[in-house]
């Protein structure tokens, strides 16, 4: 009778003790999302939100001083196809993307190497190469363009070498190559400290036994340090990249587009349709089409990222 009253009891206990698991796992229930809430919230207030409404606003005749809403189905996005300003800026958008990420990824990566090897006055080093990230966009670009004018420092400079600088911003090559240099000085400090955590978690060990095999400094940054820091060489590319599509008051003060329109990037030709030309329907389309672009390319860079990334599958 003991023997066949024990499953009894123990059966009882469990029944007994199911009500308080419930409870308890209700009250994790609760805890998470309410711990969640404010990213969710947030989310579809300020994302998901404003992604639905740009694309219905892309669906229609927008204009402000005409004070117009007109529902226009494709229109807008059948303009783009024969736009000529559209492929123009799309194309600047590629050259400013390109130089930003060559100079910006290398010059990073080249700085953090130099920080890595612990010489004197890196202290110093580190904070003058990092202190544009956190000084405000517009006022490090206001004072590039007092440098970059035909009588700035930079020609002033120059001078001094007996070189007879251009004025960087009226022509269409110096403009774009301004711009791009004026970006990667203001990011390239972020980039480098990203780097160069990256460079301090590569064991030592592994390009010791390397240099002991015969292993050259080329050979070894080759074959071990840039697989082992390849994750992060990913993160940088991908931040550079959408840095470089949202680009907007570097734009806006140094050049406004010219010298014509070599230097009107997608987000500058974007605004001069809604807030010059006040149609906002089209420009909605251009800032649907900017959101696809931004996201097949970041969607390229982690399908590849098995290819070249260490440790991917």
């Amino acid at each position: 009778m003991t023997v066949s009253a024990l499953p009894t009891a123990d059966a009882a206990e469990r029944r007994g003790s199911r009500p308080r698991r419930s409870a308890a796992t209700r009250s994790d229930w609760i805890v998470g999302y309410t711990m969640v809430a404010p990213v969710v919230l947030g989310s579809i207030a300020f994302v998901i939100a404003p992604l639905i409404a740009v694309f219905w606003f892309s669906l229609h005749d927008w204009n402000v001083l005409a004070n117009t809403f007109v529902f226009s189905g494709a229109d807008n996005y059948e303009r783009m196809l024969s736009d000529p300003g559209l492929r123009n800026s799309l194309l600047v958008s590629l050259w400013f993307s390109i130089g930003l990420v060559v100079l910006n990824v290398t010059l990073a990566l080249f700085l953090a190497v130099l920080l890595n090897q612990r010489l004197p006055g890196t202290t110093t080093f580190r904070t003058f190469f990092f202190s544009p990230v956190i000084v405000s966009l517009v006022a490090w670009t206001i004072v590039w363009s007092f440098l970059l004018q035909a009588d700035g420092g930079i020609n002033g400079f120059l001078s001094l070498l007996s070189i007879e600088g251009p004025n960087w911003l009226r022509g269409e090559f110096t403009a774009m190559l301004s711009v791009i240099v004026v970006q990667v000085f203001k990011n390239v400090g972020l980039n480098m400290i990203l780097f160069l955590a990256a460079l301090q978690g590569v064991p030592e060990e592994i390009g010791e036994a390397a240099r002991i095999d015969g292993a050259g400094v080329w050979r070894r940054f080759r074959s071990i340090t840039l697989p082992m820091i390849s994750p992060t060489i990913l993160l940088v590319m991908i931040l550079t990249i959408v840095g470089s599509l949202e680009v907007f008051a570097q734009i806006a003060v140094l050049t406004g587009g010219g010298p014509g329109s070599s230097t009107t990037v997608l987000v500058y030709y974007l605004y001069q349709q809604a807030f010059r030309f006040n149609d906002f329907g089209y420009a909605s389309a251009i800032a649907v089409l900017l959101f696809f672009i931004v996201l097949v390319l970041t969607l390229i860079q982690w399908q590849t990222r098995k290819r070249w990334v260490f440790h991917e599958n």
